[in-house]
């Protein structure tokens, strides 16, 4: 299950984001957003191959306070240019 972890604090760094999300299980990929120089964009991306940790990590993470920022953490939905294309329309000639 890939997790969405927003309203990271900018200085946030993703070895501080991995900090907080290993206590609730194993992850196969850490993700930070950043911006073309390099910042973070205030949030980031988490996959769990156990859906039960990461029902665990929404759990425990959702609305902490890190940094003086309450944290949004849900499952991620998929990115708009992940979506299947919709089907053009028959023409009925």
């Amino acid at each position: 299950m890939k997790l969405h972890i927003g309203n990271l604090a900018k200085d946030l760094t993703e070895a501080q984001l991995k900090d907080l999300i290993t206590p609730f299980g194993e992850t196969t990929s850490i993700e930070l957003a950043t911006d073309r120089d390099g910042g973070s964009k205030g949030f980031g991306f988490a996959v769990y191959n156990d859906d039960d940790h990461a029902r665990a990590a929404i759990a425990g993470l959702d609305g902490k306070e890190v940094s003086g920022q309450s944290l949004k953490v849900s499952e991620a939905r998929p990115r708009k240019s992940d979506a299947p294309a919709a089907a053009a329309p028959a023409s009925g000639n």
